[in-house]
């Protein structure tokens, strides 16, 4: 446990340290020197593109920016979470604030603990669904582990479903912004659960009774994006001693979607650096990025020599020839990316000087893709457009009748 606090506070510094240091910027590009945030992440959130990052792939602990995969790990696994009824045991009743306070054996609706969750980043609702979704806290940081992977996170570990700070054999609880990022994307943009996501990081406030109607309880969303810019549609605040303070949001305007991810941004008394850095990410995206159709219908479009294959007519100098295109999947010739105006998409053909005899209509011949930066975007399969059989004994007599009809 020391030994993974000292790694992740050795990150802190030299990100901090090394950070700052200026280097050649493309025009247009954003400056990350101005962040306050040692690890800070843009996102397309629509194709999941880095279109900035600042230490993005440096593992840090992550806080309570870890409750939207608590969240979205909670819808995907209930049908109705009104229907799923709730029980606090003693392990969820001692988690530290903020939390509602609950008592062992106090029970609760799912639905009202995720409002609980996402608005007041309680910390004992977090225990409270991990146990009711994965029997334990382990059993469902297993679950948050699996999730993680299959939305592509590179470096992502979870120990705990509230952010505290922890550790297992697996390593420490941490992440780093572009896959903070990733599940954010994955909350709001692919998850089939993604509108119940939103309705709950949306609301401004909710009250709820525990089942006994003992106590209500009034949630207010501390999410102060929602109201700083048009078109906030998400986000998760979180902090602890060793994360800092943390932010994780995502805009939509028009048909460009943002997503920021900051970890550590700061810490007490500088809790409105996340909000700072969180504007000039998203006013940098919105004032530099639109979308562009980067498709060149003459790419991968060629006749393509056939060796050893049959052609019409005489002399036998004759050479077969088959039409190659790309298939396009969709059936429409566009591909919109989010760009800079100095990025450049390159259009890669990658196909062979010739083709063997035969070749059948649909046979692929290549590829096309497309690049940004050495990123592959897009690619699609180039396929043979008409069949070119083999030259054999019976096609080379008919030549011949040919050419001896020809010369009668």
């Amino acid at each position: 446990m020391k030994f993974e606090k000292l790694i992740c506070a050795i990150a802190v510094i030299v990100a901090l340290v090394f950070g700052n240091v200026p280097a050649v910027r493309a025009e247009g590009e954003f400056d990350g020197s101005s962040l306050y945030a040692a690890s800070a992440c843009l996102m397309d959130g629509d194709s999941g593109r880095v279109l900035f990052g600042k230490e993005a792939d440096t593992p840090f602990p992550m806080a309570s920016t870890t409750k939207i995969m608590t969240c979205i790990l909670a819808l995907e696994m209930t049908e109705d979470p009104y229907s799923v009824i709730v029980t606090a045991s003693d392990n969820a009743a001692a988690q530290p604030a903020v939390h509602l306070g609950v008592h062992e054996g106090q029970q609760f609706y799912l639905q009202d603990l995720l409002y609980a969750l996402m608005l007041e980043s309680y910390n004992d609702a977090a225990v409270m669904i991990a146990e009711a979704i994965g029997g334990s806290v382990e059993g469902f940081a297993a679950l948050m582990n699996e999730k993680a992977a299959e939305i592509g996170c590179a470096d992502t570990h979870y120990v705990t479903p509230n952010g505290l700070d922890g550790a297992d054999e697996g390593g420490s609880h941490h992440t780093t912004a572009s896959d903070l990022a990733l599940v954010m994307r994955y909350c709001i943009r692919q998850s089939p659960k993604a509108a119940a996501f939103l309705e709950i990081t949306q609301t401004p406030s909710h009250s709820f009774w525990d089942l006994e109607q003992t106590g209500i309880y009034d949630c207010t969303n501390h999410n102060a994006f929602l109201t700083m810019m048009d078109g906030a549609l998400s986000g998760k605040t979180g902090f602890t001693s060793q994360a800092g303070y943390c932010y994780v949001g995502a805009l939509q305007q028009g048909d460009r979607c943002f997503i920021v991810a900051l970890l550590a941004c700061g810490w007490p008394n500088n809790r409105d650096y996340k909000w700072a850095d969180t504007r000039k990410l998203m006013e940098y995206g919105l004032e530099n990025y639109e979308y562009r159709d980067v498709f060149d219908s003459s790419a991968g479009q060629v006749v393509l020599p056939v060796k050893n294959g049959r052609y019409e007519g005489y002399p036998a100098s004759g050479t077969a020839k088959a039409a190659v295109s790309p298939v396009l999947y969709s059936g429409e010739a566009h591909l919109n990316v989010l760009l800079r105006q100095d990025e450049v998409v390159e259009v890669r053909a990658e196909l062979p000087d010739s083709l063997e005899a035969p070749v059948y209509e649909g046979d692929a011949a290549g590829k096309v893709e497309y690049v940004l930066n050495g990123e592959v975007l897009a690619s699609y399969p180039v396929c043979v457009q008409e069949t070119v059989e083999k030259i054999d004994y019976l096609w080379c007599l008919e030549r011949m009748w040919q050419w001896y009809c020809g010369k009668a």
